[in-house]
């Protein structure tokens, strides 16, 4: 999908005012509105400008896209990174889609789950927030209580984007999930009937050795061409520490070994799965390229045999 420059489109600068946004989006609205307007592209231009002011006209929406940065060029081909919104607290329920009415798929995909159609009896006792946060799998593993710091977008006195930070303390549970929502009752917005709640989305940051996947990881082992071909007993790391792994003789790289139970904790616990990656030794030295050429003379082995060539 193509990116989108919502300032450029409304032409203001990215540090503009709420009032400086509302004064370019007036004068471009009356210029290309497709009832009045004599521009042979007023229809399309009327949708860019109503689609950038939805954006730069809420703190939130606008907190969002500036979190994208300004690198991007207008119709450069893009996709959001991962974990882009992660830090900010927003108003609305969790994943709660709304209609982003007629507007670009760039639109959609940053803005289609940020909806704040609360009705009566929930607005009365105060809107529920939501957030995404990001966890170490250590402390997924772990659980307990963490402090997490949100960022809450604001406009200020003088009209411009702002940001209010707040630090919770957060008992996690025990081997919580990526994409687990965690309840803080109270946490949301404060109202006549009571504060709404806050909804803690948990995400993983990028692990050095393991990848997730629901409760089970997932481990690249390296292991020695003799550990590989006579079998070994090795030390493999998990989560909870070091443990020993037999490898059977005559293994190959791409071999899965399955580790039951020493996963993310849970009720049934995770796996770790261990993929054996076979590594070969350097021959930086006259008696390393002796042993290979060793090797190629006295084992009938062609890689390549299955290939037919």
């Amino acid at each position: 999908m193509e990116y989108k420059d919502y300032y450029k489109i409304l032409g203001v600068a990215r540090d503009a005012s709420q009032d400086e946004i509302k004064r370019a989006y007036r004068k471009l609205a009356r210029k290309y509105h497709p009832d009045v307007s004599k521009e042979a592209d007023a229809e399309t231009r009327f949708k860019e400008i109503n689609e950038a002011n939805e954006v730069l006209k809420d703190a939130e929406k606008r907190a969002a896209y500036d979190q994208l940065g300004s690198r991007w060029q207008a119709g450069e081909q893009f996709r959001p990174p991962p974990d882009w919104d992660a830090g900010f607290e927003f108003s609305g329920a969790p994943h709660q889609r709304g209609q982003a009415q007629d507007f670009s798929d760039f639109f959609s995909e940053l803005f289609g789950r940020r909806t704040r159609h609360a009705g009566a009896q929930q607005r009365a006792a105060g809107q529920d927030h939501h957030a995404k946060i990001m966890l170490d799998l250590e402390d997924a593993y772990r659980g307990g209580t963490h402090r997490i710091s949100l960022r809450v977008p604001e406009i200020d006195a003088s009209g411009h984007l702002a940001y209010r930070e707040r630090s919770l303390d957060v008992q996690m549970p025990k081997g919580v999930r990526a994409g687990q929502q965690v309840r803080l009752a109270g946490q949301g917005a404060a109202g006549a009937g009571g504060a709404g709640d806050l909804y803690l989305e948990v995400q993983f940051k990028p692990h050095p050795l393991y990848r997730v996947d629901g409760s089970d990881l997932y481990l690249k082992l390296p292991v020695a061409p003799w550990e590989a071909a006579l079998g070994a007993t090795v030390k493999a790391p998990t989560p909870g520490g070091g443990v020993e792994v037999k490898i059977p003789p005559g293994s190959q790289s791409g071999r899965k070994l399955r580790l039951k139970s020493r996963g993310l904790p849970g009720n049934p616990a995770g796996d770790l799965y261990l993929t054996l990656e076979v590594v070969l030794p350097e021959a930086t030295t006259p008696r390393a390229r002796e042993l290979y050429q060793t090797m190629a003379q006295e084992l009938a082995f062609d890689p390549r045999h299955s290939l037919g060539v």
